[in-house]
């Protein structure tokens, strides 16, 4: 048969077999020499073309020398310094393991700077010497120059790339146990990316890993819907909207697919804390927003505040009395909570405690650190990054675009941060856990959600965005298949991200301001004259019959009670009054505010409240008096019926919450272009009900059993957990005891 060849036997053949191996190695040894001589040599022109634009940086005594001689000395000063970067960087790097990832990036720099000038003093020429901030340029860009000439060499020789892949994690392998052949799962999750956003990616051609995953299953579910998959059209709103199979005649030609494409919903807190915290630690019950008032302790929750993640995780661990999805050996990158891992990097509920052998991540910084070339070329797109914005920007400006929020200040930095440090950190980090073979690894890419939430979800900004996005999956694709074990990728989302303007551009006053007029609180004068805030004192007048007070000299009445907390998470707001112990009803905030919630309730940029009623336990409270108890929502939905399928299981599970807040404020949703309004200054936003903020993705592949049964709805972040759960036991990976397991936490939440 082709491609098999008969083994040779005898003392001959045995012989001629030790020769061929003996061959290879010297071939490989040859190769490897030339590439390194390659590499000296491409590296000592850059030293002499830096040495002849640089003025503080010089080959050659001050009398001057021979062109062979400035050469020798550049020969020798590259060869130097080479041996000192492979030598003595992975000494210092493993030693810096402890220095918060951004500082230790930055003092890379300095690092490599440090090892030229020493390569220079031991030049035996004698004859070369730098400035110390000119040996950091020097030593940057010849350590760029020589990563990316060794890279291109690797690639045309396939065992040396797969021993380039390799050699980040082979000491750590070398160590361990043997790696099971049992495949690992590999979790990334896209940050904001919603179902419908992805959809409309794959078609437009920006994600052609992810095109080619779902092959012919995403034409096939095009034409049996007739949809676009463009946000509002049919795709968005039949889940799962790529598990169609594959008839279509359009899909004849496209490749067969290894993923489905799942959608599931989200609960009422649309965000990446509540989402997050369901799916890597079973439980996000009394998480009502991303951020929220706590009156037992009067503290401000923050779902990206250390302390608060570390709270939020240990009330997690202690409701399921389990470690979490990864507890069993797993890796946690970039996540706001570890899962329970034993390998953390850029965690967040980590941050606050103090920094030891069980908390750094080896993995992390020692894979991306290591090489001083990938501190370089973060550093050079972190720049290119920061102008690309400046220049995105500016151009909406200059455009006029609507909706629009402010980009200046340090966003730019901000953006470029999460778009490409945290990226390529948490890429190199999944990359040295797949070759170290660690069974299951869970990552989050920030990169969408941050610039959506600035730019838009929808247009060029993010559209580049996912591009890269999709190029870091085919760069994770690419390493699992060097990787000691198969790995089986599964890319899902947190949520989506709904567009709209910010409730202050439409109404020219904050929710806070609209509260505090409706409590007959003083109010900014730009607030007192526009029309919301107008019709707020107005209806304040008319049901205390007295005037409305006003500031005197910037300064506040005296004897007041202490004020409302205002807090905004996307198109949810949080209304709590501190100075009442329990969660207010509707009839105690009447009676001490008399206008408050029908000057909410009537407004036109909310949607719905949610309070406690002494007489109907809670109530949904909307436009023109509706008042709708939540144990007849099924029947009457009301206000919430806008908000689709789900919004009132939703609603009712965070009012049993202890620490749903005194009033629930969402803002509206219009349906027909899929807009809501956000309380914060975003014009892409999520935290609420309404669009596609509450429509994430899970894209699994073929061979793990489907996240849910035909006609089945996924629907919260526990439930993807259970499902999440499931295939690590499918592929035999982390070994969670099923006694202390919550297989269907959500649906026992809803039971209770």
């Amino acid at each position: 048969m082709t491609g098999w060849k008969t083994a040779p036997t005898g003392v001959g053949a045995g012989t001629r077999g030790v020769r061929g191996v003996r061959g290879v190695r010297w071939r490989r040894a040859v190769s490897q020499a030339g590439r390194s001589v390659t590499v000296w040599a491409v590296s000592t022109l850059t030293m002499l073309v830096l040495a002849g634009i640089l003025p503080d940086f010089r080959l050659q005594s001050p009398d001057g020398d021979s062109a062979t001689t400035i050469a020798m000395t550049a020969a020798a000063g590259a060869g130097v310094f080479g041996v000192l970067s492979a030598l003595a960087w992975p000494l210092l790097v493993r030693l810096l393991l402890l220095v918060p990832a951004l500082v230790l990036g930055l003092l890379v720099f300095f690092l490599n700077g440090s090892l030229l000038l020493l390569a220079l003093r031991l030049n035996p020429s004698g004859q070369s010497e730098a400035a110390p901030e000119t040996a950091v340029i020097v030593a940057a860009v010849m350590s760029a120059v020589a990563s990316a000439t060794g890279a291109a060499l690797a690639v045309r020789d396939d065992d040396a790339y797969r021993r380039r892949l390799y050699r980040l994690a082979d000491r750590r392998r070398r160590g361990g146990p043997a790696c099971p052949a049992t495949p690992g799962t590999l979790f990334l999750q896209l940050d904001g990316v919603g179902h419908d956003v992805l959809v409309a990616a794959v078609r437009k051609g920006l994600m052609p890993t992810v095109e080619r995953w779902l092959g012919d299953t995403l034409a096939a579910a095009a034409d049996a819907e007739g949809g676009t998959g463009e946000p509002g059209s049919s795709v968005s709103g039949r889940p799962p909207a790529a598990t169609v199979p594959s008839s279509a005649s359009s899909a004849s030609a496209a490749p067969r697919a290894t993923h489905r494409l799942t959608l599931w919903r989200t609960d009422w807190s649309s965000q990446t804390g509540a989402s997050q915290l369901g799916i890597l630690h079973g439980s996000n019950h009394d998480l009502p927003a991303f951020r929220w008032y706590e009156k037992d302790t009067g503290e401000v929750m923050v779902c990206n505040r250390p302390t608060s993640a570390a709270e939020l995780q240990r009330r997690a661990v202690e409701r399921t009395r389990d470690g979490g999805l990864l507890s069993a050996g797993g890796a946690s990158r970039g996540n706001l909570f570890s899962g329970g891992a034993d390998e953390q990097a850029l965690v967040l509920s980590i941050a606050a405690r103090r920094r030891s052998r069980e908390t750094r991540s080896r993995a992390g910084y020692f894979a991306y650190f290591s090489d001083p070339a990938n501190a370089v070329r973060t550093a050079l797109s972190f720049v290119a990054e920061v102008v690309r914005e400046i220049g995105q920007s500016t151009r909406a400006r200059l455009r006029g675009d609507r909706p629009r929020v402010g980009r200046g200040g340090l966003y730019p930095f901000v953006r470029a941060f999460a778009t490409v440090v945290e990226r390529d950190v948490v890429v190199a980090a999944v990359m040295g856990d797949m070759l170290a073979g660690r069974r299951a690894v869970y990552a989050d890419l920030v990169a969408y959600d941050e610039v959506a939430h600035h730019s838009g979800p929808l247009g060029r900004d993010t559209e580049q965005v996912l591009g890269r996005l999709d190029r870091a999956l085919a760069l994770i694709e690419t390493v699992a298949e060097h990787a000691p074990r198969p790995y089986r990728i599964v890319v899902l989302s947190d949520h989506g991200q709904s567009p709209g303007e910010t409730f202050h551009a439409r109404y020219g006053l904050t929710l806070g301001d609209l509260v505090r007029a409706g409590c007959g609180l003083p109010v900014p004068r730009r607030a007192q004259h526009t029309h919301s805030g107008a019709e707020a004192r107005a209806a304040v007048r008319a049901a205390l019959r007295r005037p409305v007070e006003e500031t005197h000299g910037g300064r506040e009445p005296s004897g007041r009670r202490s004020e409302p907390i205002v807090l905004a998470s996307g198109n949810l707001a949080l209304i709590s009054f501190p100075d009442v112990p329990h969660r207010m009803s509707k009839e105690e905030i009447d009676a001490r505010h008399p206008a408050l919630l029908s000057t909410l309730a009537n407004h036109p940029g909310v949607g719905f409240l949610l309070v406690r009623s002494e007489e109907h336990d809670g109530v949904v409270l909307g436009a023109y008096g509706a008042r709708i108890p939540l144990d007849r929502l099924d029947d009457d939905p009301g206000p919430l019926a806008v908000f689709g399928p789900g919004a009132a299981d939703a609603v009712r599970r965070t009012h049993t919450f202890p620490h749903t807040a005194d009033i629930m404020v969402n803002s509206c949703y219009d349906p027909a272009d899929g807009e809501v309004l956000a309380f914060e200054e975003q014009i892409g936003s999520h935290g609420g009900l309404g669009g596609a903020q509450a429509r994430p993705f899970l894209l699994s592949p073929l061979a793990l059993s489907a996240p849910a049964a035909d006609g089945e709805e996924l629907v919260g972040a526990e439930h993807v957990h259970s499902v999440l759960r499931r295939w690590l036991r499918e592929s035999d990976g982390p070994q969670v005891p099923l006694k202390t397991a919550r297989e269907e936490p959500a649906q026992e939440e809803r039971a209770a």
